[in-house]
Formats: C-alpha cells, sequence, structure tokens
C-alpha cells in the first residue's frame, strides 16, 4: 500500500458530560489520526444529543500505518462564554485492525456504532456514535469520486421517460388548440 484514504463520519453524542456554567453547552470534537488533526464544527441539538453528521478524511501513507496511527482520537470540547473551551471527554479507539483490514482487502466499511466517552479521572460518561471507512488506495478512490461525479450528471435516456414526456406534450398542445378554437369561435 502506498497511499490510502481514511475517513471517519462523526454522527452524535449522548449522555455526555455537561461542563457549562450558565446556558446551554455547544460541543465540538477535534479529532487526532496519527500527526494529523482536524475539528469539527459545533454542534446541533440539545445538550441530551449533540448532532455533528460531518466527515473527515485522513491521508495514510506506508510510514503512517506503521507509527502510531492505530488508535483514534476524539476530544469532545465544549464552547464556554468564560473560558477558551472546556474538555467534557474523549474517545479512544483501536482503528488498527480496520487498517489492516483495509489494507488485505482494498477496501473496509464499518457502520457508526457507538463508544464510550472516557472523563479525565478514568470513568465513563456517554457515548460517541463514529463510522470509518478505509480505501488503501488513493488513486483508486479518487478515480471512483469522479467517475460517480460524471454518472449523475448523465441524463436518464430511458424509453419510457421519452413515451412520458411526448404524450405530455401531445396532450398540452392540443389541448392548447382546443381552447384556441374555442375562443375563436365565441368572438366571431
Amino acid at each position: 500500500m502506498e497511499t490510502g484514504i481514511f475517513e471517519v463520519l462523526l454522527v452524535n453524542a449522548k449522555g455526555i458530560r455537561h461542563t457549562n456554567i450558565v446556558g446551554t453547552p455547544s460541543y465540538y470534537v477535534i479529532i487526532e489520526c496519527g500527526s494529523q488533526s482536524q475539528r469539527s464544527k459545533v454542534s446541533k441539538g440539545k445538550h441530551e444529543k449533540p448532532c455533528w453528521n460531518e466527515k473527515f478524511i485522513f491521508d495514510f501513507s506506508s510510514s503512517d500505518c506503521k507509527i502510531n496511527s492505530t488508535y483514534l482520537k476524539c476530544k469532545i470540547m465544549d464552547t464556554e462564554l468564560f473560558t477558551n473551551g472546556g474538555f467534557v471527554g474523549e474517545a479512544k479507539i483501536d482503528i488498527g485492525g480496520i487498517i489492516t483490514e483495509g489494507t488485505n482487502q482494498g477496501y473496509i466499511e464499518t457502520l457508526p456504532a457507538a463508544y464510550n466517552v472516557v472523563l479525565e479521572d478514568d470513568t465513563y460518561k456517554g457515548q460517541i456514535k463514529i463510522g470509518f471507512k478505509f480505501i488503501a488506495n488513493r488513486e483508486k478512490y479518487v478515480m471512483r469520486n469522479q467517475e460517480s461525479i460524471v454518472e449523475k450528471k448523465e441524463p436518464n435516456h430511458s424509453i419510457w421517460g421519452y413515451i412520458w414526456r411526448t404524450s405530455w406534450w401531445k396532450f398540452l398542445f392540443s389541448y392548447n388548440k382546443k381552447i384556441n378554437s374555442k375562443d375563436k369561435r365565441k368572438k366571431n
């Protein structure tokens, strides 16, 4: 494997700690994968179940797979008015098996699953729901995305669609002729 793509789908969280002193909390997540780090948008939804529905893409090389990239860290943070943001909790997920299996098969996708959120005192409070996709060859991934864009732009040329459109045009055109001929008779 020369290069690969690792996609993370950040769905939502539930039952996590409320850290705001005043008001309703707004959460964001910092996702760390090896030496790469990305930040989510601020959550939608209520405190009980913040929702992101956001996708993150990480590029992998052969050296990344060997060096400390077997864990994905998701730090949930709260945007507080009076401080720079508060740490809510963290989920540390072992992704070594996903990368290994994806490398062997060329592609692997897991449905979103819930992972425990660990607090500062190593206790659990709440869960975060995340899904994964790993594509072993970056070039195939780019080509597949370009092909799907081209496929979406092509119009549907089915025979039934053509018949349907032709029938409606004939109906509307003949109906319009009938109305025009009735109007002409009334004027005379």
